[in-house]
C-alpha cells in the first residue's frame, strides 16, 4: 500500500484558505501545489480563477502562483470532458517550477477608468499580470512599409518577439478589490526578487 506524503503541513494557512475559497477541486489543487512547493517556505502566493467558454461547455480554470525564496511555482487545473462515456468528467492539473534567476520579467498593465478624475484606489481598475521566463514567446508580425506612399514593393515583415509565458487579468469589478490587491502584492514581491 503506497504511503501518502504529508504535504498538508507544507502550505501556509492563507494559501490553503485561498485554494478552498476558489472552490475548484481544492483537494487536487492543494495536493499538486504542495508537491511542487516541497520543503520550501512560501513567501507569497496568488490564486486566480476564471471561466472559459467554448461551443460545447463552460469550463473552469484555476491558476495558482507561489513564490518561494528561490522558485516561482505555477499550477493550473482545468475541466475536461472525456471521450469515454464511463468517464464523463476529468480534470488535468499541471505544475511548472521556474528558478527565480530564470524569470525575465514581470509586467503589469493597468486599466484605469475615467483617468482624468482618478484620485487613487482600486475601484473600477483592472490589471493584466504577465510573467515571462522564456518558455513561451509571442511573435507579432506586420507587413513592413517604406516612406513612399505609392510604393507597391514587397518589403517583407517586421515585428517583435515578446516573452509571454503566463498572463492573468484581474479586475476589481468582477474579481473584487481584494483580489486585485492580492495580485498587486504578488507582483511587487516577485519584482523585488528579480536580479538579486
Amino acid at each position: 500500500m503506497p504511503r501518502r506524503h504529508s504535504a498538508a503541513a507544507v502550505l501556509p494557512e492563507g494559501l490553503r484558505r485561498d485554494i478552498a475559497t476558489a472552490g475548484y477541486l481544492p483537494a487536487v489543487v492543494h495536493d499538486i501545489v504542495a508537491t511542487a512547493v516541497g520543503p520550501d517556505a512560501v513567501v507569497t502566493h496568488l490564486v486566480h480563477q476564471e471561466m472559459t467558454f467554448d461551443e460545447e461547455a463552460v469550463r473552469r480554470h484555476l491558476t495558482v502562483l507561489v513564490l518561494t525564496e528561490h522558485r516561482l511555482i505555477i499550477a493550473h487545473a482545468d475541466d475536461h470532458e472525456s471521450a469515454e462515456p464511463e468517464r464523463q468528467h476529468l480534470a488535468t492539473a499541471t505544475t511548472e517550477v521556474v528558478p527565480l534567476r530564470a524569470v525575465r520579467g514581470v509586467m503589469l498593465t493597468h486599466v484605469v477608468p475615467d483617468p482624468e478624475s482618478f484620485r487613487g484606489g482600486l475601484a473600477g481598475r483592472s490589471v493584466t499580470l504577465t510573467l515571462g521566463w522564456g518558455a513561451v514567446s509571442r511573435l507579432d508580425l506586420i507587413p513592413a512599409v517604406c516612406a513612399d506612399p505609392t510604393c507597391e514593393g514587397d518589403h517583407g515583415y517586421e515585428g517583435t518577439v515578446a516573452g509571454d509565458d503566463i498572463s492573468l487579468r484581474i479586475a476589481s469589478d468582477t474579481d473584487g478589490e481584494a483580489a486585485l490587491e492580492r495580485a498587486l502584492h504578488f507582483a511587487q514581491h516577485l519584482s523585488s526578487r528579480l536580479g538579486r
